[in-house]
C-alpha cells in the first residue's frame, strides 16, 4: 500500500477530502513533497513555523537537550532547566502583571487552564466570549468557540456562556457582577483577519476593572511576531490579565501557555492542591526548542520586518477577482466570492508550488501566514503563482461554458437535421 492509502486507512481523518498532501522535507520557507517539488509554504503550520522550517538552532537545542534528558516526572514538581528558562525568557519581554507561565501541550489546553484559573480566582462561573472566535476544540474550549455549526453536535458544553457579535458595545454591557472572564482575540484570525477597534478593546479593559473579572486575551495564532510585535497586545497598549500563548511558542514542537501574575496562578495550589496538573506540559525538549526559536526570532528582529512584507503582499496581489484583502502583518487573509472559487484557487495553488488553504469561518477567503523569515524574492515568486492560479482557473471556467455552448449549439443542430428529416421521410411515406 502507498503512503497515501496507510494514512487514509489508519491515520484518523477530519475531512472527508483531506488535501493528502505528502511532505518529504521542509526547509525555510519551503515544503518538498514525494517527488522533490518544492512548494512555498503560506500556512506556516498555521501561524507555527514563524523562525522557519528546520531552523539549525532549534534543532541543535533539540539535540542538546535529548542527550541530556526528556521527560522526568509530572509538571511542577521537579526543577527543569529548560523550563525555568524559557519561562524567564518570556517574562522578561512582557508587563510584570504576568510573569508566570503554566506551560501546556497545546493553545486548546491553554484556554482550557485559563478558565479554569479565572473561575477559582474570582470565585464566579460566567464567561463571555464571542461569535466566529476560535479557542480550541476542547469540551471548554469549544464552549467559547463561536460556532453553533462546530459545537451543535456535541452538546451540552460548559453552561452560562455568553456569546456576542466581535466588536460589540452589547458584550461590554454584559460584563458584571457574576462575570469570571472574558476571553477574545486580539485579531479574529478564523474569521478572515478581523481587526477589532482599540476603543473598543480599552473599554473592555475599563469595565472589567469596574467588575472585577478577569481580561483573558488569545494570542495564540498572533504573538510571536505574526503582527509586528513580539505580542499583538502591545501595539493597543492594553495588559490582560491572562495571556494565551500556542503555535509558534514551540518553535515547531507542541506546546502552549497560559501567562498570569504569580499571585493569580497560587489559586492552583490550595482549595485543592494540584488544582491544575499536566503530564507532558511543559515538556524539556519542547520548552529548549520554543526557547531557542524565541531567541532567534528577538536575535533577528524578524518581527520588525513584518510590516514591509505586509504591504508588498498587496501592492502585488492585485486582480479583478479578489474581492478584498484583511491582514494584520503576516497573517493576511484574500477574500474571493464563493468557497468553490476559493477552493479551486487553493488547489491550482498547490498545483503551482504555493502551499495555502482557508479558514474556518470564512471559507471564500485563502490564508497566507508564510515563515517570518520569507524573503521579498519569495513573497514576489508566491504572489505571481497565485495571480497566475486565479487566472488558470477563471480561464478553465469560460473555455468550460465555451465548450457547453458549443456542445449545446451541435447537439440543437443534430436534433433539428433528425426533426427535418424524420419529417421529410414521413412525408415521402404517406404520399
Amino acid at each position: 500500500m502507498t503512503q497515501r492509502q496507510l494514512f487514509l486507512e489508519h491515520v484518523a481523518q477530519t475531512s472527508e477530502t483531506p488535501l493528502c498532501f505528502e511532505v518529504s522535507k521542509a526547509e525555510g520557507v519551503y515544503l518538498m513533497n514525494e517527488n522533490g517539488k518544492k512548494h512555498i509554504d503560506l500556512i506556516g503550520g498555521i501561524s507555527v513555523c514563524n523562525v522557519g522550517h528546520g531552523n539549525e538552532k532549534i534543532k541543535k537545542a533539540i539535540h542538546d537537550q535529548v542527550e541530556k534528558y526528556m521527560h522526568v516526572m509530572v509538571y511542577g514538581e521537579v526543577i527543569m532547566s529548560p523550563q525555568v528558562e524559557y519561562a524567564k525568557a518570556l517574562a522578561n519581554h512582557l508587563p510584570e502583571k504576568l510573569n508566570s507561565v503554566y506551560f501546556t501541550n497545546s493553545g486548546s489546553e491553554a484556554t482550557e487552564g485559563a478558565m479554569k484559573l479565572a473561575k477559582r480566582v474570582t470565585g464566579r462561573t460566567k464567561i463571555i466570549s464571542f461569535k466566529n472566535s476560535y479557542h480550541g476544540s476542547t469540551q471548554g474550549a469549544l464552549s467559547v468557540m463561536g460556532s453553533e455549526y462546530w459545537q451543535q453536535a456535541y452538546r451540552p458544553l460548559l453552561p452560562n456562556v455568553f456569546q456576542f457579535e466581535y466588536g460589540s458595545q452589547e458584550s461590554i454591557d454584559a460584563i458584571d457582577e457574576q462575570t469570571a472572564c472574558i476571553i477574545l482575540e486580539l485579531v479574529q484570525s478564523e474569521a478572515g483577519v478581523l481587526v477589532p477597534d482599540t476603543n473598543w478593546l480599552h473599554a473592555i479593559r475599563k469595565k472589567c476593572d469596574e467588575m472585577g473579572c478577569l481580561l483573558i486575551f488569545d494570542e495564540i495564532q498572533t504573538a510571536f511576531g505574526r503582527t509586528g510585535n513580539l505580542f499583538r497586545f502591545q501595539t493597543i497598549e492594553i495588559i490582560p490579565d491572562i495571556l494565551l500563548l500556542g503555535k509558534a511558542l514551540g518553535g515547531g514542537m507542541p506546546m502552549g501557555a497560559f501567562v498570569s501574575s504569580k499571585m493569580n496562578m497560587d489559586a492552583f495550589t490550595i482549595n485543592p492542591v494540584l488544582g491544575h496538573i499536566t503530564t507532558f506540559g511543559g515538556h524539556p525538549v519542547c520548552c529548549s526548542a520554543g526557547k531557542a526559536g524565541f531567541e532567534f526570532l528577538i536575535d533577528n528582529n524578524l518581527h520588525k520586518s513584518v510590516s514591509k512584507k505586509e504591504a508588498l503582499f498587496h501592492s502585488l496581489l492585485i486582480h479583478s477577482a479578489i474581492k478584498k484583502i484583511n491582514s494584520c502583518g503576516l497573517l493576511m487573509a484574500i477574500e474571493f466570492e464563493s468557497y468553490e472559487l476559493n477552493k479551486k484557487i487553493i488547489d491550482q495553488c498547490i498545483l503551482n508550488g504555493v502551499f495555502t488553504d482557508w479558514f474556518l469561518f470564512a471559507s471564500n477567503c485563502l490564508r497566507i501566514a508564510p515563515p517570518l523569515i520569507i524573503s521579498e524574492e519569495e513573497i514576489k515568486e508566491s504572489c505571481a503563482i497565485i495571480l497566475t492560479s486565479i487566472d488558470e482557473i477563471l480561464n478553465w471556467s469560460v473555455q468550460s461554458i465555451q465548450i457547453y455552448i458549443s456542445v449545446w449549439a451541435v447537439i440543437s443542430w443534430i436534433n433539428c437535421l433528425y426533426s427535418n428529416n424524420n419529417k421529410r421521410f414521413k412525408l415521402q411515406l404517406f404520399n
